[in-house]
């Protein structure tokens, strides 16, 4: 390969992932991190790309909140895992949703349907959802976040309690085999593990990143779960773990 068309290839996963570690890029693109690091010197230079703390991104990458640069990274398996569940839910359904990128993903893959029933804490859902297809959807109030738009403490979890839904859905930050579901915010945590006892359906949906992590607080115990979404399988342990539990494994294709 030669030197124009590996600069060529850093800037097409640049724009399909945001920020990219120069390890990653070496594995991608089938180098050594010597060559990543020449590659990428004119690129800096001209101002193409910015280098920080190990990784690459784009100059407009910078400038987004967190939520955003998270939309970016491993989007086409949160795609492939919303529109996994998007197949599971019908016309005139009931869901609620925490925040989270993957379950922003499914709020756009659940645009097709109509008259759905909508409980969320988070303000892109929300929006995304709204005013659409004859959907009702409600919103639990609080401060809103300025990275992600979303509500969280007592009153969002008070209003949520109110509601039965057919289908709750979570996002995870880290799931262990032996500890379960974990976050690492505490916030966050406490909605999640409101959102999925609301539920007659209780789904969790991450990509295969999340596996073997472990985050600060626990979200739940893999029995309070009916099913998991995820693009690649399980590690054994996991698997193991949510099979005792009675969790069906479903893997997005």
């Amino acid at each position: 390969m030669n030197h124009s068309k590996r600069h060529n290839d850093i800037l097409r996963l640049l724009q399909q992932d945001g920020t990219v570690t120069i390890a990653d890029l070496a594995k991608k693109l089938d180098v050594s991190l010597e060559t990543v690091r020449r590659d990428i010197k004119p690129l800096t230079t001209n101002g193409a790309v910015v280098k920080m703390h190990g990784a690459v991104a784009l100059p407009s990458v910078l400038g987004e909140a967190p939520f955003e640069k998270r939309m970016r990274e491993n989007s086409d398996a949160k795609k492939s895992i919303a529109i996994a569940v998007a197949a599971t839910i019908r016309d005139g359904d009931s869901i609620m949703l925490d925040t989270g990128t993957t379950t922003s993903y499914l709020a756009r893959e659940l645009l097709g349907h109509r008259r759905l029933t909508v409980v969320t804490n988070s303000s892109d859902i929300a929006r995304t959802l709204s005013t659409v297809n004859d959907n009702r959807v409600y919103m639990a109030g609080g401060e809103l976040r300025s990275d992600n738009g979303a509500a969280f403490g007592i009153s969002a979890i008070e209003f949520i309690s109110h509601f039965t839904v057919g289908h709750a859905v979570i996002s995870t930050g880290a799931i262990d085999a032996a500890i379960g579901i974990m976050d690492y915010d505490l916030e966050e945590a406490e909605f999640a593990r409101a959102v999925v006892a609301q539920g007659r359906r209780a789904v969790v949906v991450t990509d295969h990143t999340k596996f073997g992590r472990q985050g600060l607080v626990r979200v739940c115990d893999f029995s309070a779960l009916t099913d998991l979404y995820t693009d690649k399988a399980p590690p054994r342990d996991v698997a193991a773990a949510l099979k005792t539990a009675g969790v069906t494994i479903n893997l997005a294709r």
